[in-house]
């Protein structure tokens, strides 16, 4: 069993598809302040290890936005809880450039080691909310080559194509390889 740390239901029903032998923890950690995705990893995997007793997942995500340079990124949490959607199409006002993309980075605790997985999905900012599934910026970010955004999308469609299932298939293919599911 991986006990995957996180509050936010949406993304555990996300991990728990991929990776079935998963059971959410809710725990606080610090998160730091820093430029990388990874950065954030590293930190919370190394604080975690001594608080947790065998192994888990913790996932990091963040919206870049070229046009807006590469804002929210790491700050993509605090950012959606202060502004939401609403905001980043404000900031999007009049903005021909709309290209985006989200990346996560899957932290492993296993077997005493870290390891992590990275995936990235390129797409667009929309010109407004769309679908009512998913959670986050979901509602107004469109993936390459679809013609709708994550929020139109079942957890099962999105996972195909997502950054968190892009990094959760290489997550689950070192797991098979190390025969644990």
């Amino acid at each position: 069993m991986f006990k995957v740390i996180t509050h936010n239901h949406g993304k555990f029903r996300e991990i728990e598809k991929i990776v079935s032998k998963a059971e959410m923890l809710e725990m606080e950690y610090p998160e730091i302040q820093t430029n990388s995705l990874e950065s954030v990893v590293d930190f919370a995997l190394n604080y975690l290890a001594s608080r947790i007793e065998g192994n888990f997942i913790i996932d990091d995500s963040g919206l870049f936005i070229p046009a807006l340079n590469d804002f929210p990124g790491v700050y993509s949490a605090y950012v959606f809880e202060t502004i939401g959607n609403d905001g980043i199409l404000c900031l999007m006002e009049g903005k021909k450039d709309r290209r985006a993309y989200f990346k996560t980075v899957i932290g492993l605790r296993y077997r005493g080691y870290n390891f992590k997985f990275i995936g990235i999905c390129h797409g667009e900012i929309t010109e407004e909310p769309h679908g009512s599934e998913g959670f986050g910026y979901d509602p107004i970010f469109r993936p390459e080559g679809y013609d709708k955004t994550f929020a139109e999308m079942s957890v099962g469609e999105k996972n195909k194509i997502s950054h968190r299932g892009k990094a959760l298939r290489k997550l689950r293919g070192f797991l098979e390889r190390m025969g644990e599911i």
